[in-house]
């Protein structure tokens, strides 16, 4: 192989003992999937961008993630979810915070990336954008699970001062893909992309 991808799923803290031999199972399933997305786009030639993308989308689609279906709430039980991509020919990036209804947030930031003036939309602004550029919409049943919302329900059940635990921390999802051992790909271009609800970080 001359290409190499990386993908990480952010599933909260994943600890053998605090998850069940199937839900290790349908993790590691899913990350399979990120891998063979994103694989099949750098076997044929393709764009490490396009591979990134499609890596991240698998893992937004999957209840498992924190990221698209399967998103942590927020304290007020809605789903807010946040997103970037950067481009290392050009240091070119987009993201998004706060959007509630686009289906791949991490297509969204590609689209302010590539398609707006812009760095970063945030909330009304990105969910309107997103609108405009004809991308795929999704309810918010859709990206809520029972898990999280029991997830949420404990943390209220909490008095105000603990409301707050480390061991809540939830994890984002995120690729990195590029031909050659520096990450490089055919133009020499790194590309990283990473997916949450929460804070953000650029790669």
């Amino acid at each position: 192989m001359n290409w190499r991808l990386v993908v990480h799923g952010g599933a909260g803290v994943i600890e053998r003992d605090r998850i069940t031999p199937e839900e290790e199972i349908a993790i590691r399933a899913a990350l399979s999937r990120s891998l063979d997305a994103g694989a099949a786009i750098l076997d044929s030639g393709g764009a490490a961008l396009d591979a990134v993308e499609a890596a991240v989308r698998v893992l937004e689609d999957d209840p498992h993630f924190n990221a698209g279906r399967g998103s942590v709430f927020t304290y007020e039980g809605r789903i807010e979810m946040d997103a970037s991509i950067m481009d290392g020919k050009d240091r070119n990036v987009g993201a998004v915070t706060g959007v509630t209804a686009t289906r791949s947030p991490i297509a969204l930031a590609r689209a302010v990336m590539e398609k707006s003036p812009h760095v970063f939309l945030s909330r009304e602004g990105a969910d309107r954008f997103s609108l405009e550029q004809g991308l795929e919409q999704a309810p918010p049943a859709w990206f809520e699970t029972a898990e999280r919302r029991r997830q949420l329900e404990e943390l209220r059940a909490r008095p105000e001062a603990e409301h707050f635990d480390v061991h809540l921390k939830y994890g984002t999802v995120g690729a990195v893909a590029g031909y050659h051992r520096d990450l490089r790909d055919r133009s020499r271009r790194a590309v990283a992309g990473t997916r949450a609800d929460g804070q953000e970080r650029l790669l």
